[in-house]
């Protein structure tokens, strides 16, 4: 399935452009979260990523 809408990371604005927001001029980029899957082969790496953000935002206070 191909995404058509874009969301501004600037202004917020949506749009159908694939690279620039035609109000602003910022980036655009996909609203829609990625899909779902039971076997997802990324889930170690966003866990460590996870963790290790947490640690480093205790170690901060």
């Amino acid at each position: 399935m191909v995404w058509l809408m874009r969301r501004c990371e600037k202004c917020g604005n949506y749009t159908m452009k694939r690279n620039l927001c035609p109000h602003c001029g910022g980036q655009v980029r996909l609203p829609h979260p990625p899909k779902f899957s039971p076997d997802d082969k990324y889930l170690k790496y966003r866990m460590a990523l996870k963790l290790e953000s947490q640690q480093s935002e205790r170690d901060l206070h």
